[in-house]
């Protein structure tokens, strides 16, 4: 394990200082990722994994973060299996999966022999990454992926009819896949973010869709993470029991109950990532607020610092290093 922090959080080591990053920490607001962005393609920064290396390594050289996270896209293996995708800057599908036209993305050897860049590019970030830096993959989960293969990402709908049998083989196994190629590459976890959760039946959840994830954690036993967004603790804690390595949950969950549970793994979170478009004196007021709840904890074992979700794309890079410097003046 390359960092001490991490290696203590996920095997919750009692610690502290927690280790710190951020979804989307490489991307947008970094003016490092701005100067690659003139001269390249999102795509070309994805595919050439040199490149995804750099955009990777950039957030931690320069805010010093604990943890590198894989430079890709969740929507790839969606391309793999023959949904042609581009970014304008967000993604356009040619079409969408329908019940006339969904057996025939359905080849998931294609689609994970297509996914071998990122497998390269976690090679190369870990030979540029610091030693005493982790390094980490990530993938969608099925039920954020399937919104956007159907076209539905926008929209709050309960769809659950004909691609049921879509998500349950093919997208379930070219996830696996997936995971599977991230972990032989060097990543330490995979962060499964299930950004779109939100909008699934509670009763699916706790019954079909729960048993997928049952399926994919037994595959990779303490070697995957889970961001569930806009659930409830009384939902999320249905998970307890899987072999996740971990949970991460968005600002509007008290983060109280998973330390008092031993049978969570690490915990993920959850400073309200539109703070950090504030001032430095109010972003101050409010960490202060937020580490004093923290410290009412009795434990804090696990913690791994971050965002309820991804950093804004307009958070002010100063406000990036004050967030980092107040947590471990706080937690010293």
């Amino acid at each position: 394990m390359a960092n001490n922090k991490f290696y203590n959080s996920l095997n919750k080591v009692p610690q502290a200082t927690p280790p710190i990053w951020f979804m989307r920490q490489a991307g947008r607001y970094h003016s490092h990722y701005q100067q690659l962005k003139q001269k390249y393609t999102f795509e070309q920064l994805c595919k050439t994994s040199e490149l995804a290396a750099e955009v990777a390594c950039g957030p931690v050289e320069e805010f010093d973060f604990d943890i590198a996270i894989l430079f890709s896209d969740i929507l790839f293996v969606l391309e793999g299996l023959g949904l042609e995708l581009e970014f304008k800057p967000g993604p356009i599908f040619n079409e969408y999966l329908t019940k006339e036209n969904y057996k025939k993305f359905s080849n998931v050897d294609r689609a994970l022999e297509h996914m071998n860049f990122q497998h390269d590019a976690i090679t190369i970030t870990r030979q540029k990454l610091s030693k005493h830096k982790s390094l980490i993959g990530f993938v969608g989960g099925l039920w954020t992926v399937m919104r956007f293969a159907t076209g539905q990402n926008k929209e709050n709908r309960i769809f659950q009819s004909y691609y049921s049998e879509f998500m349950q083989t093919t997208l379930l196994e070219a996830i696996k896949g997936n995971i599977k190629l991230q972990l032989d590459a060097g990543a330490e976890i995979v962060m499964m973010f299930d950004s779109g959760i939100h909008d699934l039946d509670n009763n699916y959840f706790r019954n079909e869709y729960k048993n997928l994830l049952i399926n994919i954690t037994n595959a990779f036993p303490n070697k995957l993470g889970y961001y569930i967004r806009g659930k409830t603790y009384k939902e999320i804690k249905h998970l307890k029991n899987l072999p996740l390595a971990g949970l991460g949950v968005d600002s509007g969950v008290n983060l109280q109950p998973f330390f008092s549970d031993s049978k969570f793994g690490f915990i993920q979170g959850n400073f309200n990532e539109n703070y950090l478009l504030l001032d430095s004196k109010e972003l101050s007021n409010e960490l202060n607020k937020y580490s004093d709840h923290l410290m009412s904890f009795q434990n804090l074992d696990g913690w791994v610092c971050g965002l309820g979700h991804g950093i804004n794309k307009s958070t002010p890079e100063k406000n990036v290093h004050l967030f980092i410097e107040t947590i471990r003046k706080k937690f010293s």
